[in-house]
Protein backbone atom coordinates (compact mmCIF):
# COMPACT_ATOMS: atom_id res chain seq x y z
CA UNK A 1 0.00 0.00 0.00
CA UNK A 2 1.34 3.43 -0.95
CA UNK A 3 2.13 5.80 1.87
CA UNK A 4 -0.04 8.88 2.26
CA UNK A 5 2.77 10.68 4.10
CA UNK A 6 5.16 11.24 1.21
CA UNK A 7 5.96 9.65 -2.13
CA UNK A 8 9.14 7.59 -1.95
CA UNK A 9 9.13 7.38 -5.73
CA UNK A 10 9.19 11.17 -5.98
CA UNK A 11 11.96 11.43 -3.39
CA UNK A 12 14.08 8.87 -5.23
CA UNK A 13 13.47 10.69 -8.51
CA UNK A 14 14.49 14.05 -7.08
CA UNK A 15 17.49 12.73 -5.17
CA UNK A 16 18.95 10.29 -7.66
CA UNK A 17 17.59 11.12 -11.11
CA UNK A 18 17.63 14.90 -10.83
CA UNK A 19 20.10 15.95 -8.11
CA UNK A 20 22.28 12.85 -8.51
CA UNK A 21 23.20 12.79 -4.83
CA UNK A 22 25.00 9.48 -5.26
CA UNK A 23 27.73 11.47 -7.04
CA UNK A 24 28.48 13.11 -3.68
CA UNK A 25 30.15 9.87 -2.61
CA UNK A 26 33.03 10.91 -4.85
CA UNK A 27 33.81 13.69 -2.35
CA UNK A 28 35.93 12.90 0.69
CA UNK A 29 33.30 13.86 3.25
CA UNK A 30 30.84 11.28 1.93
CA UNK A 31 33.27 8.67 0.61
CA UNK A 32 32.14 6.02 3.10
CA UNK A 33 28.56 6.25 1.87
CA UNK A 34 26.80 4.79 -1.14
CA UNK A 35 23.43 4.84 -2.78
CA UNK A 36 22.58 1.88 -0.56
CA UNK A 37 23.35 3.73 2.67
CA UNK A 38 21.33 6.69 1.41
CA UNK A 39 18.40 4.43 0.65
CA UNK A 40 18.76 2.73 4.02
CA UNK A 41 18.57 6.09 5.81
CA UNK A 42 15.38 6.95 3.93
CA UNK A 43 13.92 3.55 4.76
CA UNK A 44 14.69 4.09 8.45
CA UNK A 45 13.08 7.54 8.48
CA UNK A 46 9.95 6.25 6.78
CA UNK A 47 9.73 3.45 9.37
CA UNK A 48 10.17 5.88 12.27
CA UNK A 49 7.54 8.17 10.79
CA UNK A 50 5.04 5.40 10.17
CA UNK A 51 5.52 3.48 13.40
CA UNK A 52 6.24 6.16 16.00
CA UNK A 53 5.19 9.59 14.72
CA UNK A 54 2.03 9.24 12.62
CA UNK A 55 -0.03 7.15 15.09
CA UNK A 56 -0.17 9.89 17.75
CA UNK A 57 -0.50 12.90 15.44
CA UNK A 58 -4.21 13.38 16.10
CA UNK A 59 -3.90 12.38 19.75
CA UNK A 60 -1.23 14.97 20.50
CA UNK A 61 -3.28 17.58 18.66
CA UNK A 62 -6.35 16.80 20.81
CA UNK A 63 -4.34 16.46 24.05
CA UNK A 64 -2.04 19.47 24.29
CA UNK A 65 0.75 19.65 26.87
CA UNK A 66 -0.44 20.90 30.25
CA UNK A 67 1.34 22.77 33.04
CA UNK A 68 0.26 22.47 36.67
CA UNK A 69 2.62 25.15 37.96
CA UNK A 70 5.37 22.64 38.68
CA UNK A 71 5.86 20.43 35.65
CA UNK A 72 4.70 19.91 32.08
CA UNK A 73 2.76 16.79 31.16
CA UNK A 74 2.83 15.44 27.61
CA UNK A 75 1.23 12.29 26.22
CA UNK A 76 3.68 9.34 26.50
CA UNK A 77 3.76 8.63 22.77
CA UNK A 78 5.86 11.77 22.22
CA UNK A 79 8.58 10.43 24.53
CA UNK A 80 8.41 7.04 22.81
CA UNK A 81 8.91 8.65 19.40
CA UNK A 82 11.90 10.68 20.59
CA UNK A 83 13.40 7.61 22.25
CA UNK A 84 13.08 5.74 18.95
CA UNK A 85 14.88 8.63 17.22
CA UNK A 86 17.69 8.46 19.78
CA UNK A 87 18.05 4.71 19.43
CA UNK A 88 18.17 5.10 15.64
CA UNK A 89 20.86 7.82 16.02
CA UNK A 90 18.60 10.09 14.03
CA UNK A 91 19.72 13.48 15.41
CA UNK A 92 23.26 13.04 14.11
CA UNK A 93 22.36 11.93 10.60
CA UNK A 94 24.11 14.82 8.93
CA UNK A 95 26.71 15.63 11.59
CA UNK A 96 30.41 14.80 11.63
CA UNK A 97 31.71 11.37 12.52
CA UNK A 98 33.91 12.77 15.30
CA UNK A 99 30.84 14.19 17.01
CA UNK A 100 29.03 10.88 16.87
CA UNK A 101 27.10 11.61 13.69
CA UNK A 102 26.60 9.58 10.52
CA UNK A 103 27.90 12.35 8.20
CA UNK A 104 25.17 11.84 5.62
CA UNK A 105 24.68 14.55 2.99
CA UNK A 106 22.25 17.26 4.07
CA UNK A 107 20.23 16.44 0.98
CA UNK A 108 19.57 12.90 2.19
CA UNK A 109 19.11 13.95 5.83
CA UNK A 110 16.53 16.57 4.88
CA UNK A 111 14.66 14.12 2.68
CA UNK A 112 14.61 11.69 5.58
CA UNK A 113 13.46 14.29 8.07
CA UNK A 114 10.58 15.23 5.76
CA UNK A 115 9.03 11.84 6.58
CA UNK A 116 8.84 12.72 10.28
CA UNK A 117 7.38 16.16 9.61
CA UNK A 118 4.74 14.72 7.30
CA UNK A 119 3.81 12.20 9.98
CA UNK A 120 3.73 14.55 12.97
CA UNK A 121 5.14 18.03 12.55
CA UNK A 122 4.71 18.92 16.23
CA UNK A 123 6.71 16.01 17.63
CA UNK A 124 9.25 16.47 14.82
CA UNK A 125 9.80 20.01 16.10
CA UNK A 126 11.83 18.70 19.04
CA UNK A 127 14.55 17.04 16.95
CA UNK A 128 14.46 19.81 14.34
CA UNK A 129 15.36 22.47 16.89
CA UNK A 130 17.88 20.19 18.55
CA UNK A 131 19.72 19.52 15.29
CA UNK A 132 19.89 23.22 14.45
CA UNK A 133 21.10 24.02 18.00
CA UNK A 134 23.77 21.32 17.82
CA UNK A 135 24.94 22.47 14.40
CA UNK A 136 25.38 26.03 15.64
CA UNK A 137 27.41 24.97 18.67
CA UNK A 138 29.47 22.53 16.62
CA UNK A 139 30.49 25.46 14.42
CA UNK A 140 30.97 28.23 16.99
CA UNK A 141 31.27 26.52 20.38
CA UNK A 142 34.40 25.59 22.29
CA UNK A 143 35.61 22.01 22.59
CA UNK A 144 34.28 21.96 26.14
CA UNK A 145 30.86 23.25 25.05
CA UNK A 146 30.73 20.64 22.31
CA UNK A 147 31.57 17.83 24.74
CA UNK A 148 29.16 19.13 27.38
CA UNK A 149 26.16 20.00 25.25
CA UNK A 150 26.47 18.96 21.59
CA UNK A 151 27.36 15.31 22.01
CA UNK A 152 24.48 14.63 24.44
CA UNK A 153 22.11 16.33 21.98
CA UNK A 154 23.35 14.16 19.12
CA UNK A 155 22.88 11.12 21.35
CA UNK A 156 19.29 12.22 22.00
CA UNK A 157 19.76 12.67 25.76
CA UNK A 158 19.44 16.47 25.61
CA UNK A 159 17.06 18.53 23.50
CA UNK A 160 17.65 22.10 22.32
CA UNK A 161 15.81 25.37 21.74
CA UNK A 162 16.38 28.86 20.37
CA UNK A 163 15.32 31.83 22.54
CA UNK A 164 15.06 35.03 20.52
CA UNK A 165 11.69 36.78 20.80
CA UNK A 166 10.43 38.86 23.69
CA UNK A 167 6.90 40.10 24.25
CA UNK A 168 7.75 43.78 23.81
CA UNK A 169 10.11 43.24 20.85
CA UNK A 170 8.56 40.53 18.69
CA UNK A 171 10.67 40.16 15.55
CA UNK A 172 12.56 43.39 16.26
CA UNK A 173 15.57 41.81 17.94
CA UNK A 174 17.28 45.18 18.27
CA UNK A 175 14.80 45.90 21.05
CA UNK A 176 15.35 42.86 23.25
CA UNK A 177 16.00 43.66 26.91
CA UNK A 178 17.26 40.34 28.33
CA UNK A 179 20.61 41.15 29.89
CA UNK A 180 23.67 39.06 30.65
CA UNK A 181 25.93 40.21 33.47
CA UNK A 182 29.51 38.85 33.44
CA UNK A 183 30.95 37.11 36.50
CA UNK A 184 34.56 36.65 37.57
CA UNK A 185 34.45 32.93 36.85
CA UNK A 186 33.81 33.54 33.15
CA UNK A 187 30.09 32.74 33.29
CA UNK A 188 27.22 35.18 32.94
CA UNK A 189 23.98 35.70 34.84
CA UNK A 190 20.95 36.23 32.63
CA UNK A 191 17.84 38.20 33.53
CA UNK A 192 14.79 38.61 31.30
CA UNK A 193 11.94 36.84 29.57
CA UNK A 194 11.57 35.04 26.25
CA UNK A 195 8.33 34.38 24.36
CA UNK A 196 7.20 31.75 21.80
CA UNK A 197 9.91 29.27 22.74
CA UNK A 198 9.04 25.94 21.16
CA UNK A 199 10.18 22.98 23.21
CA UNK A 200 11.01 25.38 26.04
CA UNK A 201 10.08 23.05 28.90
CA UNK A 202 9.14 19.39 29.27
CA UNK A 203 10.22 16.13 30.87
CA UNK A 204 11.19 14.45 27.59
CA UNK A 205 14.97 14.60 28.00
CA UNK A 206 17.66 14.71 30.66
CA UNK A 207 18.30 18.38 29.93
CA UNK A 208 17.24 21.27 27.68
CA UNK A 209 19.93 23.39 26.06
CA UNK A 210 18.60 26.91 25.52
CA UNK A 211 20.44 29.21 23.11
CA UNK A 212 19.56 32.69 24.35
CA UNK A 213 20.11 36.11 22.79
CA UNK A 214 20.88 38.77 25.40
CA UNK A 215 22.73 42.07 25.79
CA UNK A 216 25.75 42.61 27.98
CA UNK A 217 25.48 45.94 29.85
CA UNK A 218 27.65 48.62 28.25
CA UNK A 219 27.62 47.02 24.82
CA UNK A 220 26.63 48.72 21.54
CA UNK A 221 23.01 49.64 20.96
CA UNK A 222 20.71 47.66 18.70
CA UNK A 223 21.60 44.34 17.11
CA UNK A 224 25.33 45.07 17.33
CA UNK A 225 25.11 44.67 21.08
CA UNK A 226 23.54 41.19 21.06
CA UNK A 227 25.47 38.21 22.41
CA UNK A 228 24.61 34.50 22.42
CA UNK A 229 24.58 32.25 25.49
CA UNK A 230 24.09 28.61 26.35
CA UNK A 231 21.64 28.45 29.25
CA UNK A 232 20.83 24.84 30.23
CA UNK A 233 17.74 23.89 32.19
CA UNK A 234 20.05 21.90 34.48
CA UNK A 235 23.66 22.78 35.15
CA UNK A 236 26.02 19.99 34.13
CA UNK A 237 28.28 18.31 36.68
CA UNK A 238 31.99 17.69 35.95
CA UNK A 239 31.20 14.05 35.18
CA UNK A 240 28.69 15.09 32.52
CA UNK A 241 25.54 14.29 34.48
CA UNK A 242 22.75 16.86 34.90
CA UNK A 243 23.05 18.64 38.26
CA UNK A 244 21.44 21.59 39.97
CA UNK A 245 18.39 23.24 38.36
CA UNK A 246 19.28 26.52 36.66
CA UNK A 247 17.20 29.65 37.24
CA UNK A 248 15.06 29.15 34.13
CA UNK A 249 11.38 29.26 35.00
CA UNK A 250 8.41 28.27 32.88
CA UNK A 251 5.95 31.15 33.18
CA UNK A 252 3.27 29.47 31.07
CA UNK A 253 2.31 27.66 27.89
CA UNK A 254 0.98 29.32 24.75
CA UNK A 255 -1.98 27.63 23.07
CA UNK A 256 -1.82 27.68 19.29
CA UNK A 257 -4.17 26.71 16.47
CA UNK A 258 -1.64 24.15 15.22
CA UNK A 259 1.57 22.38 16.24
CA UNK A 260 -0.33 21.68 19.45
CA UNK A 261 1.75 18.68 20.44
CA UNK A 262 4.96 20.65 21.06
CA UNK A 263 5.24 22.90 24.09
CA UNK A 264 5.34 26.59 23.22
CA UNK A 265 6.46 28.58 26.20
CA UNK A 266 7.14 31.82 28.01
CA UNK A 267 10.44 31.45 29.87
CA UNK A 268 11.72 33.71 32.62
CA UNK A 269 15.45 33.86 33.32
CA UNK A 270 16.81 34.94 36.68
CA UNK A 271 13.61 35.57 38.58
CA UNK A 272 14.74 33.43 41.51
CA UNK A 273 12.28 30.60 40.98
CA UNK A 274 15.11 28.08 41.18
CA UNK A 275 18.54 27.95 42.79
CA UNK A 276 17.23 29.81 45.86
CA UNK A 277 20.52 29.36 47.69
CA UNK A 278 22.76 30.52 44.84
CA UNK A 279 23.59 33.87 43.28
CA UNK A 280 20.66 35.47 41.42
CA UNK A 281 20.35 35.00 37.68
CA UNK A 282 20.32 32.10 35.25
CA UNK A 283 23.83 30.83 34.61
CA UNK A 284 24.85 31.17 30.98
CA UNK A 285 27.95 30.45 28.94
CA UNK A 286 29.04 32.82 26.19
CA UNK A 287 29.16 31.39 22.67
CA UNK A 288 32.04 32.84 20.67
CA UNK A 289 32.83 36.47 21.42
CA UNK A 290 30.71 39.22 22.93
CA UNK A 291 28.34 41.22 20.72
CA UNK A 292 28.44 38.76 17.80
CA UNK A 293 25.48 36.71 18.94
CA UNK A 294 23.12 37.59 16.12
CA UNK A 295 25.72 36.57 13.56
CA UNK A 296 26.01 33.17 15.24
CA UNK A 297 22.28 32.81 15.67
CA UNK A 298 21.70 33.38 11.97
CA UNK A 299 23.39 30.02 11.40
CA UNK A 300 20.61 28.37 13.39
CA UNK A 301 17.91 30.71 12.09
CA UNK A 302 18.74 30.01 8.45
CA UNK A 303 18.78 26.27 9.11
CA UNK A 304 15.47 26.63 10.93
CA UNK A 305 14.04 28.66 8.04
CA UNK A 306 14.86 25.85 5.64
CA UNK A 307 13.38 23.44 8.19
CA UNK A 308 10.16 25.45 8.43
CA UNK A 309 9.92 25.43 4.64
CA UNK A 310 10.37 21.66 4.60
CA UNK A 311 7.74 21.30 7.32
CA UNK A 312 5.31 23.32 5.22
CA UNK A 313 6.10 21.10 2.24
CA UNK A 314 5.62 17.90 4.24
CA UNK A 315 2.22 19.09 5.49
CA UNK A 316 1.17 20.15 2.02
CA UNK A 317 2.42 16.90 0.52
CA UNK A 318 0.65 14.57 2.94
CA UNK A 319 -2.55 16.62 2.57
CA UNK A 320 -2.26 16.26 -1.20
CA UNK A 321 -1.78 12.49 -1.02
CA UNK A 322 -4.73 12.10 1.35
CA UNK A 323 -7.01 14.19 -0.86
CA UNK A 324 -5.82 12.21 -3.88
CA UNK A 325 -6.65 8.96 -2.08
CA UNK A 326 -10.07 10.34 -1.14
CA UNK A 327 -10.79 11.54 -4.67
CA UNK A 328 -10.03 8.09 -6.08
CA UNK A 329 -12.42 6.35 -3.68
CA UNK A 330 -15.30 8.84 -3.35
CA UNK A 331 -18.08 8.27 -5.93
CA UNK A 332 -20.18 11.35 -6.61
CA UNK A 333 -21.88 12.80 -9.67
CA UNK A 334 -21.68 11.84 -13.31
CA UNK A 335 -19.74 13.08 -16.32
CA UNK A 336 -20.84 16.50 -17.54
CA UNK A 337 -21.86 14.97 -20.86
CA UNK A 338 -24.08 12.31 -19.23
CA UNK A 339 -27.77 13.20 -19.02
CA UNK A 340 -29.04 9.92 -17.63
CA UNK A 341 -29.64 10.27 -13.85
CA UNK A 342 -29.66 6.48 -13.56
CA UNK A 343 -26.11 6.20 -14.87
CA UNK A 344 -23.59 5.02 -12.26
CA UNK A 345 -21.71 7.64 -10.28
CA UNK A 346 -18.03 8.18 -10.98
CA UNK A 347 -15.14 8.82 -8.59
CA UNK A 348 -14.73 12.54 -8.08
CA UNK A 349 -11.19 12.33 -9.47
CA UNK A 350 -12.86 12.08 -12.90
CA UNK A 351 -14.31 15.61 -12.60
CA UNK A 352 -12.25 18.35 -14.28
CA UNK A 353 -12.44 20.77 -11.36
CA UNK A 354 -11.24 18.13 -8.93
CA UNK A 355 -8.37 17.36 -11.30
CA UNK A 356 -7.59 21.09 -11.30
CA UNK A 357 -7.39 21.16 -7.50
CA UNK A 358 -5.24 18.02 -7.41
CA UNK A 359 -2.96 19.34 -10.15
CA UNK A 360 -2.53 22.61 -8.29
CA UNK A 361 -1.56 20.74 -5.13
CA UNK A 362 0.82 18.48 -7.04
CA UNK A 363 2.50 21.44 -8.73
CA UNK A 364 2.93 23.27 -5.41
CA UNK A 365 4.17 20.43 -3.23
CA UNK A 366 6.37 18.63 -5.74
CA UNK A 367 7.86 21.91 -6.92
CA UNK A 368 8.51 23.08 -3.37
CA UNK A 369 10.05 19.73 -2.38
CA UNK A 370 12.42 19.96 -5.31
CA UNK A 371 13.48 23.47 -4.24
CA UNK A 372 14.06 22.40 -0.63
CA UNK A 373 16.24 19.48 -1.69
CA UNK A 374 18.12 21.69 -4.14
CA UNK A 375 18.93 24.04 -1.26
CA UNK A 376 20.11 21.09 0.83
CA UNK A 377 22.35 20.08 -2.09
CA UNK A 378 23.87 23.56 -1.96
CA UNK A 379 24.67 23.00 1.73
CA UNK A 380 26.49 19.81 0.77
CA UNK A 381 28.47 21.69 -1.86
CA UNK A 382 29.42 24.30 0.74
CA UNK A 383 30.74 21.52 3.01
CA UNK A 384 32.74 19.87 0.23
CA UNK A 385 33.55 22.63 -2.28
CA UNK A 386 36.47 21.69 -4.49
CA UNK A 387 37.27 25.28 -5.48
CA UNK A 388 36.72 28.81 -4.26
CA UNK A 389 34.49 29.41 -7.26
CA UNK A 390 32.26 26.45 -6.43
CA UNK A 391 31.97 27.58 -2.81
CA UNK A 392 31.20 31.15 -3.82
CA UNK A 393 28.45 30.11 -6.21
CA UNK A 394 26.82 27.70 -3.75
CA UNK A 395 26.85 30.36 -1.02
CA UNK A 396 25.42 33.02 -3.32
CA UNK A 397 22.62 30.72 -4.47
CA UNK A 398 21.75 29.55 -0.97
CA UNK A 399 21.69 33.14 0.29
CA UNK A 400 19.12 34.27 -2.24
CA UNK A 401 17.05 31.08 -2.20
CA UNK A 402 16.69 30.75 1.59
CA UNK A 403 13.88 33.34 1.97
CA UNK A 404 12.10 31.70 -0.98
CA UNK A 405 12.57 28.18 0.40
CA UNK A 406 11.07 29.31 3.71
CA UNK A 407 8.22 31.54 2.54
CA UNK A 408 7.02 30.13 -0.78
CA UNK A 409 6.12 26.70 0.66
CA UNK A 410 4.62 28.39 3.73
CA UNK A 411 2.19 30.22 1.44
CA UNK A 412 1.56 27.77 -1.38
CA UNK A 413 1.73 24.44 0.44
CA UNK A 414 -0.77 25.98 2.83
CA UNK A 415 -2.85 26.73 -0.26
CA UNK A 416 -2.48 23.05 -1.12
CA UNK A 417 -3.90 22.15 2.30
CA UNK A 418 -6.81 24.48 1.61
CA UNK A 419 -7.47 22.65 -1.65
CA UNK A 420 -7.16 19.28 0.09
CA UNK A 421 -10.01 20.30 2.37
CA UNK A 422 -12.04 21.39 -0.65
CA UNK A 423 -11.49 18.06 -2.39
CA UNK A 424 -12.87 16.32 0.70
CA UNK A 425 -15.97 18.53 0.60
CA UNK A 426 -17.91 18.69 3.87
CA UNK A 427 -15.77 15.94 5.35
CA UNK A 428 -12.68 18.10 4.88
CA UNK A 429 -13.38 20.40 7.78
CA UNK A 430 -14.36 17.67 10.22
CA UNK A 431 -11.88 16.35 12.74
CA UNK A 432 -12.48 12.78 11.59
CA UNK A 433 -10.22 13.48 8.61
CA UNK A 434 -6.61 14.63 8.80
CA UNK A 435 -6.67 17.51 6.35
CA UNK A 436 -8.22 20.08 8.68
CA UNK A 437 -5.38 19.55 11.16
CA UNK A 438 -2.77 19.77 8.41
CA UNK A 439 -4.20 23.16 7.46
CA UNK A 440 -4.13 24.39 11.06
CA UNK A 441 -0.59 23.13 11.55
CA UNK A 442 0.62 24.68 8.33
CA UNK A 443 -0.98 28.05 9.02
CA UNK A 444 1.75 28.68 11.61
CA UNK A 445 4.56 28.38 9.07
CA UNK A 446 4.03 31.77 7.36
CA UNK A 447 4.90 33.24 10.79
CA UNK A 448 7.53 30.78 12.06
CA UNK A 449 11.16 31.96 11.76
CA UNK A 450 10.28 35.32 10.25
CA UNK A 451 7.04 36.35 8.58
CA UNK A 452 6.52 36.77 4.84
CA UNK A 453 7.17 40.48 5.30
CA UNK A 454 10.49 39.86 7.03
CA UNK A 455 11.57 37.32 4.42
CA UNK A 456 10.56 39.64 1.59
CA UNK A 457 12.58 42.52 3.03
CA UNK A 458 15.53 40.15 3.42
CA UNK A 459 15.19 39.08 -0.22
CA UNK A 460 14.65 42.47 -1.82
CA UNK A 461 16.44 44.73 0.62
CA UNK A 462 19.48 42.54 1.24
CA UNK A 463 19.96 39.37 -0.81
CA UNK A 464 19.16 40.82 -4.23
CA UNK A 465 21.54 43.77 -3.84
CA UNK A 466 24.35 42.29 -1.72
CA UNK A 467 27.82 42.20 -3.27
CA UNK A 468 26.59 44.29 -6.23
CA UNK A 469 23.89 41.79 -7.08
CA UNK A 470 26.17 38.72 -7.07
CA UNK A 471 23.51 36.36 -5.71
CA UNK A 472 20.89 37.43 -8.25
CA UNK A 473 23.49 37.14 -11.01
CA UNK A 474 24.39 33.61 -9.88
CA UNK A 475 20.74 32.56 -9.89
CA UNK A 476 20.16 34.16 -13.28
CA UNK A 477 23.16 32.26 -14.60
CA UNK A 478 21.99 28.80 -13.49
CA UNK A 479 18.43 29.50 -14.64
CA UNK A 480 19.72 30.59 -18.04
CA UNK A 481 21.70 27.35 -18.32
CA UNK A 482 18.52 25.37 -17.67
CA UNK A 483 16.61 27.44 -20.22
CA UNK A 484 19.29 26.86 -22.85
CA UNK A 485 19.30 23.11 -22.18
CA UNK A 486 15.50 22.96 -22.46
CA UNK A 487 15.54 24.91 -25.72
CA UNK A 488 18.03 22.42 -27.12
CA UNK A 489 15.80 19.55 -25.99
CA UNK A 490 12.87 20.97 -27.93
CA UNK A 491 9.21 20.07 -27.55
CA UNK A 492 7.30 20.92 -24.38
CA UNK A 493 10.47 21.72 -22.45
CA UNK A 494 11.47 24.31 -25.04
CA UNK A 495 8.03 25.94 -24.87
CA UNK A 496 8.24 26.11 -21.06
CA UNK A 497 11.76 27.49 -21.30
CA UNK A 498 10.63 30.33 -23.54
CA UNK A 499 7.84 31.23 -21.11
CA UNK A 500 10.27 31.20 -18.19
CA UNK A 501 12.91 33.19 -20.04
CA UNK A 502 10.47 36.01 -20.77
CA UNK A 503 9.37 36.29 -17.13
CA UNK A 504 12.90 35.92 -15.76
CA UNK A 505 14.27 38.71 -17.93
CA UNK A 506 11.36 40.95 -16.97
CA UNK A 507 11.93 40.20 -13.28
CA UNK A 508 15.59 41.19 -13.58
CA UNK A 509 14.69 44.37 -15.49
CA UNK A 510 11.98 45.36 -13.01
CA UNK A 511 14.36 44.73 -10.10
CA UNK A 512 16.98 47.00 -11.66
CA UNK A 513 14.38 49.69 -12.37
CA UNK A 514 13.05 49.66 -8.82
CA UNK A 515 16.45 50.50 -7.40
CA UNK A 516 17.45 52.83 -10.23
CA UNK A 517 14.42 54.98 -9.43
CA UNK A 518 15.96 56.02 -6.13
CA UNK A 519 12.58 55.57 -4.43
CA UNK A 520 13.70 52.85 -2.06
CA UNK A 521 10.68 53.40 0.19
CA UNK A 522 8.29 52.54 -2.64
CA UNK A 523 10.41 49.61 -3.77
CA UNK A 524 10.45 48.01 -0.34
CA UNK A 525 6.79 48.79 0.38
CA UNK A 526 5.74 46.05 -2.02
CA UNK A 527 8.47 43.58 -1.12
CA UNK A 528 5.88 40.89 -0.29
CA UNK A 529 4.56 41.09 -3.85
CA UNK A 530 8.14 40.82 -5.08
CA UNK A 531 8.75 37.73 -2.94
CA UNK A 532 5.69 36.00 -4.37
CA UNK A 533 6.59 36.80 -7.98
CA UNK A 534 10.22 35.85 -7.43
CA UNK A 535 9.16 32.60 -5.80
CA UNK A 536 6.92 31.66 -8.71
CA UNK A 537 9.82 32.23 -11.10
CA UNK A 538 12.06 30.00 -8.98
CA UNK A 539 9.47 27.21 -8.80
CA UNK A 540 8.91 27.45 -12.55
CA UNK A 541 12.64 26.96 -13.00
CA UNK A 542 12.59 23.92 -10.72
CA UNK A 543 9.74 22.48 -12.78
CA UNK A 544 11.69 23.12 -15.96
CA UNK A 545 14.55 21.15 -14.44
CA UNK A 546 12.17 18.29 -13.68
CA UNK A 547 10.85 18.40 -17.23
CA UNK A 548 14.39 17.90 -18.45
CA UNK A 549 14.90 15.01 -16.02
CA UNK A 550 11.82 13.15 -17.36
CA UNK A 551 12.52 13.90 -21.01
CA UNK A 552 12.04 10.79 -23.14
CA UNK A 553 10.84 8.63 -20.22
CA UNK A 554 7.48 6.86 -20.38
CA UNK A 555 5.08 5.86 -17.62
CA UNK A 556 2.40 7.30 -15.37
CA UNK A 557 4.89 8.85 -12.95
CA UNK A 558 6.71 10.76 -15.68
CA UNK A 559 3.50 11.74 -17.45
CA UNK A 560 2.28 13.10 -14.09
CA UNK A 561 5.41 15.20 -13.79
CA UNK A 562 4.85 16.64 -17.24
CA UNK A 563 1.22 17.44 -16.46
CA UNK A 564 2.11 19.19 -13.20
CA UNK A 565 4.79 21.25 -14.94
CA UNK A 566 2.32 22.13 -17.68
CA UNK A 567 -0.18 23.26 -15.05
CA UNK A 568 2.36 25.46 -13.31
CA UNK A 569 3.52 27.15 -16.49
CA UNK A 570 -0.01 27.73 -17.79
CA UNK A 571 -1.94 28.49 -14.59
CA UNK A 572 0.62 29.84 -12.11
CA UNK A 573 3.52 31.54 -13.87
CA UNK A 574 1.22 34.02 -15.68
CA UNK A 575 0.17 35.38 -12.28
CA UNK A 576 3.53 37.15 -12.13
CA UNK A 577 2.53 39.53 -14.95
CA UNK A 578 0.23 41.82 -12.93
CA UNK A 579 2.60 41.58 -9.96
CA UNK A 580 5.55 42.78 -12.02
CA UNK A 581 3.35 45.56 -13.45
CA UNK A 582 2.62 46.73 -9.91
CA UNK A 583 6.26 46.55 -8.86
CA UNK A 584 7.40 48.42 -11.95
CA UNK A 585 4.95 51.24 -11.22
CA UNK A 586 6.45 51.78 -7.74
CA UNK A 587 2.92 52.07 -6.43
CA UNK A 588 2.67 54.07 -3.19
CA UNK A 589 -0.85 53.13 -2.11
CA UNK A 590 0.27 51.39 1.07
CA UNK A 591 2.73 54.14 1.94
CA UNK A 592 0.19 56.91 1.50
CA UNK A 593 -2.53 55.14 3.48
CA UNK A 594 -2.99 56.90 6.82
CA UNK A 595 -3.84 55.04 10.02
CA UNK A 596 -6.87 57.25 10.57
CA UNK A 597 -8.36 56.14 7.25
CA UNK A 598 -8.85 52.54 8.37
Amino acid sequence: MKSTLLSRKDLDFLLFDWLRVDELTGRARFAEHSRETFGGALDLCEQLATRYFAPHNKKSDANEPTFDGQKVTIIPEVKAALTACAEAEFIGMGMDYELGGAQLPATVAQAGFAWLMAANVATAGYPMLTMANANLLAKFGTDEQIDTFVKPMIAGRYLGTMCLSETQAGSSLADITTRAEPRDDGTYRLFGSKMWISGGDHELSDNIVHLVLAKIPGGPAGTKGISLFIVPKYLVNPDGTPGERNDVVLAGLNHKMGYRGITNTVLNFGEGGHRPGGAPGAIGYLVGTEHRGLNYMFHMMNEARLGVGMGAIALGYTGYLKSLDYARSRPQGRPATTKDPAAPQIPIIEHADVKRMLLAQKSYVEGALALALYCARLVDVQHTAESDEELEQATALLDILTPIAKSWPSQWCLAANDLAIQVHGGYGYTREYDVEQHYRDNRLNPIHEGTHGIQSLDLLGRKVVQRDGASLAALHRVMSESIAAAQRAGGEAADAASRLEAVLERLVAVTAGMFASGDIEAALANSAVYLEAFGHVVIAWVWLEQLLAVDGRAGDFFDGKRAAARYFFRYELPKTGPQLDLLESLDRTTIEMRPDWF
